[in-house]
C-alpha cells in the first residue's frame, strides 16, 4: 500500500520521511517548480524539538539556531520577562531558526529514505473509492495511491477538492515580515514591542539579525501587494518601539493578511489534512510550523499501521479526535495574543497594568508556557480502549541504560517493562520494540509502559498479568500475526 503527500513544506516532509522510514512507498507532489525562498516560520518549540529528536534531527538543527530562554515584553518603556525555561524537557527554550533550514534537514532525511519529490506537480482533481485515491494533475495524467495527505498550505487544493469547509475569518490587519539587521543590542529573548500604534515581534537570528513581525495600525490602508521598503519598517519601529533600534539593513520582506481558520474535518475517507491545510492563524506565538510538524508526527505512524495491515479499526479516526482540538487551542491562543496587540483604546490604557498581572500569575504563565511549547498536550482515551491514569500523556525523555528514551523511539511502539510482561509481547515483534529493565518501577509507580511511536503513553500498569497485557497490545497494536 502507498501514500501520496501533497506539499513539500515542513509538514509534508516530516510525514513522508516517517512513512518511508516505516517501509511505506510514498511520493510527494509539490505545486512549486522550484524551492520557495519564503521563510515565514522562525521558531521551533520544545515539543517539536522533541519530535525531531526522535528522528535524529534535533541536535543538528540546534547547532544552526539560537536558543532563546524567555520572552521580554517591551511595553510603555517597561520590560516584562516571561520565562520559557522548560524544566520538563531536554530543550528548555524556543529555538529561533529560519524555516528554510528546518525544511532542508527534513528534505535531506526524506530523500535519504527514498522519498520521491515531484516538483511542478499541481493537483487539479481528486476522486476516491473504496480502494484508493486518484489525483489529476494540471500537466495531464494522474497519480493513484491508497491514501493521500494534503499538506499543501493555507490555500490547499486538496481541501478545496474535498469540499471541506475552512471555518473562520480573515483579519483586517496587514502584517509586515522582514529580516533586519539592528545595531542596538536587545536581550537574548523573543522581544515583543507593544505601543499605541501596534506591535513588533523581534526574535534574534544571531549576529545582530532579527525577524521582524510588525502590525502597524497606521499602515493598514496600504495595498497588500505593495513592496515593503526599509523606510517603512524604520518608521513603524520608531512609532511602536520608541526608536528604530538601529535598523541598518533589510534582507527580505513581505506583506500579508493574517487569517484565523480551521478545517471542519481533518479526515475525509482516505484523505487527510495537516499543517496549514488544516489550520491557519496569527503569527503571534510562532506556532504554525511546530503545530504542522506535530500533526505529521501524529498521523504518520497511524497511516503506516493502516498500510501495513494491522491498524485497529479506530486508529485512523483518532487523528481527527486528537489533532483537531489541538488546532482549535492554537487558534484561540494566537487570537488572544492578536487581540491584546490590536486592542481598542480603552484596553490599551489598561495594558501596562494588566500585562504584569497576567505574566506574574503562576497559574496563567504556566498554562501559557505549556501551551506555547506543546509540552502540555495530552490526548483523550479512545472509546473501548483500556485506559490508565497516564494514557495520552507525553512521556519525558527518560534515561534508559546508557542512553535516552527518545533515541529508542524510531516509529514503532516501545514496551518498557520491569516485570515479565514483555514476554507476552513476542507475537507483536513486527511493530513493538521491547525493552526489559530492572527496578521496582519504570515511571510514576508503573512497572510497564506501552509508548506510542509519537512519544505519548498508550497504556501503563503495575505488575500486569498476561491477559491484561495481551488486551492492551491487541487494542493498541492490532491483532498479532
Amino acid at each position: 500500500m502507498s501514500v501520496i503527500v501533497v506539499g513539500a513544506g515542513p509538514t509534508g516532509l516530516t510525514l513522508a520521511g516517517d512513512l518511508a522510514a516505516a517501509g511505506v512507498p510514498v511520493k510527494i507532489l509539490e505545486r512549486r517548480a522550484e524551492e520557495s525562498n519564503l521563510t515565514r516560520a522562525f521558531a521551533v518549540h520544545a515539543r517539536t524539538l522533541e519530535m525531531l529528536d526522535m528522528r535524529g534531527l534535533a541536535d543538528g538543527l540546534i547547532a544552526q539556531g539560537i536558543q532563546v530562554p524567555q520572552v521580554r515584553v517591551h511595553l510603555k518603556g517597561a520590560e516584562l520577562a516571561f520565562d520559557i525555561r522548560h524544566p520538563d524537557s531536554r530543550f528548555p527554550y524556543v529555538l529561533i531558526l529560519r524555516q528554510a533550514r528546518t525544511e532542508a534537514a527534513l528534505e535531506e532525511r526524506a530523500r535519504d529514505l527514498g522519498v520521491e519529490i515531484v516538483r511542478g506537480a499541481e493537483v487539479t482533481g481528486l476522486t476516491q473509492d473504496a480502494d484508493g485515491v486518484t489525483l489529476a494533475l494540471s500537466a495531464g495524467g494522474s497519480e493513484r495511491a491508497d491514501y493521500v495527505a494534503g499538506c499543501d498550505g493555507a490555500h490547499s487544493a486538496v481541501r478545496r477538492l474535498l469540499g471541506v469547509g475552512f471555518a473562520g475569518k480573515s483579519y483586517d490587519t496587514r502584517i509586515l515580515l522582514a529580516d533586519v539587521l539592528l545595531k542596538r543590542p536587545l536581550p537574548l529573548a523573543v522581544n515583543p514591542f507593544i505601543g499605541d500604534d501596534g506591535a513588533a515581534l523581534l526574535p534574534p537570528y544571531g549576529d545582530g539579525w532579527f525577524r521582524a513581525t510588525i502590525w502597524d495600525r497606521t499602515g493598514q490602508h496600504l495595498p497588500i501587494d505593495q513592496p515593503v521598503d526599509i523606510e517603512e519598517v524604520r518608521d513603524s519601529l520608531r512609532r511602536i518601539a520608541g526608536d528604530d533600534l538601529g535598523l541598518a539593513e533589510m534582507s527580505w520582506s513581505t506583506r500579508f493578511l493574517s487569517e484565523r481558520r480551521q478545517a471542519r474535518a481533518y479526515r475525509v475517507g482516505r484523505v487527510f489534512l495537516a499543517g496549514d491545510a488544516a489550520h491557519v492563524h496569527s503569527p503571534l506565538g510562532a506556532m504554525g510550523m511546530s503545530t504542522g510538524i506535530q500533526d505529521a508526527a501524529n498521523l504518520s505512524w497511524k497511516l503506516a499501521a493502516a498500510c501495513q495491515g494491522w491498524a485497529p479499526p479506530w486508529l485512523l479516526d483518532s487523528y481527527q479526535s486528537e489533532r483537531h482540538p489541538v488546532g482549535r487551542t492554537v487558534l484561540r491562543l494566537t487570537d488572544l495574543l492578536r487581540r491584546l496587540a490590536d486592542a481598542p483604546a480603552p484596553v490599551r490604557l489598561l495594558r501596562p497594568y494588566l500585562a504584569p498581572a497576567l505574566i506574574n500569575n503562576p497559574k496563567i504563565s504556566e498554562k501559557a508556557r505549556l501551551t506555547l511549547s506543546g509540552l502540555g498536550i495530552h490526548y483523550p482515551v479512545p472509546d473501548g480502549v483500556p485506559a490508565s491514569p497516564l494514557t495520552g500523556r507525553r512521556l519525558p525523555d527518560l534515561p534508559i541504560g546508557s542512553g535516552r528514551l527518545y533515541e529508542r523511539l524510531r516509529g514503532r511502539y516501545l514496551l518498557i517493562d520491569a516485570t515479565t510482561a514483555h514476554e507476552t509481547a513476542r507475537p507483536w515483534h513486527d511493530r513493538v520494540d521491547v525493552l526489559p529493565t530492572g527496578g521496582p518501577a519504570v515511571y510514576d509507580e508503573a512497572t510497564t509502559l506501552l509508548i506510542r511511536p509519537d512519544g505519548y503513553l498508550a497504556w501503563t500498569a503495575t505488575h500486569p498479568g498476561p491477559q491484561q497485557t495481551r488486551q492492551a497490545l491487541r487494542q493498541w497494536c492490532g491483532q498479532a500475526r
